[in-house]
């Protein structure tokens, strides 16, 4: 066991694409944790999603010797879809290094993580990255930074997470500025797991912040909320690889082989103690929230039970996710999934299709509404498919955020009709230095309208966004549902504004019409609202040449089997049916 005053625990947070990962690539060479012809970039990004993309999607921690020190580390994720992340690692340490930009500044996403770790008691480390850069503005970043922390300019350090350049500096400040765990050493173990991974040999991993006594591998141990016990079948610290240890002391990072193999027995936020003297269990997290919701669907029926044990199996290394299993019409039975986020949908369905090979139909995501009926009935609706018809509703609540963007005042123009266009009520704005802060409220299902992307255009590239739940408002909404050769397709309703419902729906059927396939009779796409059709195009049949092995004879021969060929089509319009693949609901999903 580790003298706890030695121990530093300790994390770095920033907005996306600030360097968070290469800071800490340059913090494992320089400590040795990681041999000079072993390195590569984002070493602490071990999932090949987070490597192609140059983003950090799971928090990762690991252990690294400084002179007599202790430094255990988490690398956190910078994207706001995985602030719960960043939220559980904030709860396993006592300091952060708040790590901006010298090209960029101060952004959104800085400012709701440094708010997180206030909230937490942690003590910030504030630190101006890619000082190396001819396009950095050291000094004008420092005085945001200084004013937004209320600290001397003279205490931000300034560091290159390319070069090297400061990274020695902000190892000895954090070791100087971040206090020792406050830990009890004496007595009974107990431990806060904040994340999870799983293997198919040693089932559940947890990995666990010591707060009390130590653990070694004799020691039964009890998951508290669960009530399950454990043996360890392994105890060991993050160098970033799993390394086995003799035991984990109060103050330490590590993780235990738990050998359990059934999901959903742990969670986040559980506290593991010893058996035989159970200490009372530590405050907990909470629990995320799903913003968006999607259906996932397996292109071939037969493939339910691996999706439902996929989605078990991916659960234990994401618990930020939600799942049931439910029926919809044509795509026969799969699950409703939540999640926190546009990005976090596409990162959890880009897995489930590398790692388990499965092949999915997605549903066009869409977030929860409160539906009161005519009746008084009240009920929460999470799939369009089963939006009640605009008859039956009496009024309709819906999630709503606040946002917050960060822009130069050149773009505050076009920001501002952005926000209008996505009915957002503006609030405060805010001069920093040089770029102006915007707060406004709008509805959640707006902001999934592609709100970000456009933002980014509006800014060109060079505005931020961060943004929080504040509750449920009234709404004016209504479902929007798609139809082929006259029948509903469920999986491509929609909830959309009232104001905006025909525009939706030429839209809709012009995308459908564009991707749908020819079938063998005429088929007529339409866009039903408000007890009408609002839209409509009609996809030729495919034709196939039934007179083309005829040759010379009565012209009546080829009449015949023309009439024989337009009856038949008649018949098939009667009963046929239309057959969407796959690729065209992935494409439907993609544009709205």
């Amino acid at each position: 066991m580790n003298d706890t005053q030695k121990i530093r625990n300790f994390c770095i947070i920033a907005h996306i694409d600030h360097g968070k990962s290469t800071l800490a690539d340059r913090m494992l060479e320089l400590t040795g944790t990681v041999e000079k012809r072993k390195m590569r970039e984002q070493v602490l990004d071990s999932m090949e999603l987070e490597r192609e993309r140059g983003i950090t999607i799971k928090m990762q921690p690991v252990r690294m010797k400084w002179g007599d020190y202790i430094l255990n580390l988490i690398d956190t994720p910078g994207h706001i879809d995985f602030a719960y992340e960043v939220s559980r690692a904030l709860r396993a340490v006592e300091g952060a290094v708040l790590l901006v930009d010298a090209t960029q500044g101060v952004q959104a996403q800085t400012l709701s993580t440094l708010e997180a770790a206030k909230e937490a008691g942690l003590v910030i480390i504030p630190a101006v990255n890619k000082i190396d850069s001819p396009l950095a503005k050291v000094g004008e970043v420092k005085g945001e930074v200084a004013a937004l922390l209320s600290c001397r300019e003279d205490e931000i350090l300034e560091c290159s997470g390319r070069t090297g350049q400061g990274v020695r500096e902000i190892l000895d400040e954090v070791v100087k500025r971040v206090p020792p765990p406050r830990a009890e050493t004496s007595g009974a173990f107990r431990a806060l797991v904040f994340d999870f991974s799983y293997s198919e040999h040693r089932g559940v991993i947890v990995y666990v912040r010591v707060t009390d006594g130590e653990v070694g591998r004799q020691d039964e141990l009890l998951f508290l909320a669960a009530g399950r016990s454990f043996k360890p079948a392994d105890i060991g610290i993050f160098t970033p690889e799993e390394r086995t240890a003799e035991s984990l002391g109060a103050g330490e990072i590590g993780f235990l082989v738990t050998g359990i193999k059934e999901p959903a027995v742990a969670s986040v936020g559980e506290t593991v103690v010893l058996k035989r003297r159970p200490l009372p269990a530590l405050p907990g997290y909470r629990e995320p929230e799903p913003l968006v919701w999607a259906s996932v669907y397996p292109e071939d029926q037969s493939e339910l039970n691996l999706l439902r044990q996929s989605l078990l199996e991916l659960r234990l290394s994401d618990s930020s996710f939600t799942f049931e299993e439910e029926s919809l019409g044509i795509l026969g039975r799969g699950f409703r999934l939540g999640f926190l986020g546009m990005l976090h949908l596409e990162i959890v369905t880009e897995r489930l299709h590398r790692e388990f090979s499965l092949k999915l139909v997605v549903t066009t995501p869409s977030i929860s509404y409160e539906v009161f009926g005519r009746r008084g009935e009240r009920r929460m609706v999470y799939s369009p498919a089963l939006f009640p018809d605009y008859s039956e509703i009496e009024k309709v609540r819906e999630p709503w955020v606040r946002v917050t963007v960060i822009a130069i005042p050149e773009h505050l123009g076009p920001v501002l009709r952005l926000l209008r266009d996505h009915e957002a009520a503006v609030g405060e704005t805010e001069t920093l230095r040089d770029r102006t802060k915007i707060e406004a409220e709008m509805p959640l299902r707006e902001l999934m309208r592609g709100f970000f992307d456009r933002l980014k255009s509006a800014t060109e590239g060079y505005g931020s966004m961060t943004y929080r739940l504040i509750g449920m408002r009234p709404a004016e909404v209504v479902k929007l549902e798609l139809l082929a050769a006259g029948e509903a397709v469920p999986a491509l309703s929609r909830v959309v504004s009232r104001r905006r419902v025909e525009e939706e729906a030429k839209r809709a059927v012009e995308k459908l019409y564009s991707i749908l396939p020819r079938q063998q009779f005429r088929t007529k796409i339409q866009a039903r609202a408000l007890g009408r059709i609002i839209s409509s195009r009609t996809l030729s049949a495919l034709r196939k040449d039934v007179t083309g092995y005829l040759y010379g004879g009565d012209v009546t021969r080829k009449k015949k089997l023309l009439e024989k060929q337009k009856k038949g089509k008649k018949k098939l319009l009667e009963r046929g049916s239309v057959h969407i693949p796959g690729d065209a609901f992935i494409e439907m999903m993609k544009e709205f």
